[in-house]
């Protein structure tokens, strides 16, 4: 993963364009605009402080508004991660999903949603991540830091179902094993427990699950940290906070295109 943003180079912008209202003309740029939101979310800069190289952030935040509500994100985060796992020489699908969640601070001067995780003691926002095992991120859920994981996870079940009969385990700690276990018993997925002996000591890599979190840093998920946008969740609206996680991956996707892709 670059550390730097870069723009988006030809085979990058080809493998999302398609996803984009390109039919009809327009004054702005559509390539422009998903720089700009892509530049916001390495560099955690606020919307009025876009610079004027970029198109002006109000009509920015007008298509990433309209993008995390119409499901363009999703759709393209989707493809990507299907691209990434072809190339891999992979099925396009996963058939085992890893759930997490992580606890981040919330921004002081947002109310909404805000809780306090008593086990990281982190006053703030949790996230539900669904990964697949190379840790590519495919749903997400967001809600206040003091939900417990297994109810609040109870919302990716219906994006678990949505990619199929392929799908046939769920790996995640022991907050999971109650409810959302049942939920996922009930329409035949498996669901496996995937953490360290209690009689372990220190760190010990966990086979599955340890892709959520490939490095533990007080707390938060690695990839997380290349991305300043989403150290701190700044979103007033948990349909903003999801948008930002799903173009994280995106950016993350884009950077492994080398050639044209086919999707």
């Amino acid at each position: 993963m670059t550390k730097q943003f870069t723009k988006l180079t030809d085979y990058q912008w080809a493998a999302i364009s398609s996803f984009l209202p390109l039919k009809r003309k327009r004054k702005l740029d559509l390539c422009d605009v998903m720089n700009a939101i892509l530049w916001l979310l390495r560099t955690g800069c606020q919307w009025r402080n876009l610079p004027g190289e970029y198109p002006h952030w109000q009509a920015v935040y007008y298509y990433f508004d309209r993008w995390k509500t119409d499901g363009t994100l999703e759709q393209i985060n989707r493809a990507l991660n299907q691209l990434d796992r072809k190339q891999e020489e992979r099925e396009a699908l996963p058939s085992a999903f890893c759930v997490d969640s992580q606890s981040v601070k919330l921004a002081p001067i947002i109310c909404e949603y805000r809780g306090l995780d008593p086990h990281k003691r982190v006053n703030g926002r949790k996230r539900q991540l669904l990964v697949d095992t190379g840790g590519r991120l495919w749903a997400a859920h967001v809600h206040a830091a003091n939900g417990a994981d297994g109810p609040a996870a109870l919302l990716l079940v219906s994006d678990i179902l949505w990619y199929g009969d392929r799908v046939e385990t769920v790996f995640g700690d022991g907050a999971y094993g109650g409810v959302f276990a049942k939920a996922l018993a009930s329409w035949g997925i498996g669901f496996e427990r995937a953490s360290r002996p209690e009689s372990a000591q220190g760190f010990v890599p966990v086979a599955k699950r340890w892709v959520v979190e490939p490095v533990r840093r007080r707390g938060s998920i690695a990839w997380t940290n290349f991305f300043r946008r989403i150290v701190k969740d700044y979103e007033y609206t948990l349909s903003s906070s999801v948008g930002w996680l799903l173009l994280a991956n995106i950016q993350i996707m884009l950077q492994r295109i080398k050639s044209t892709p086919q999707i």
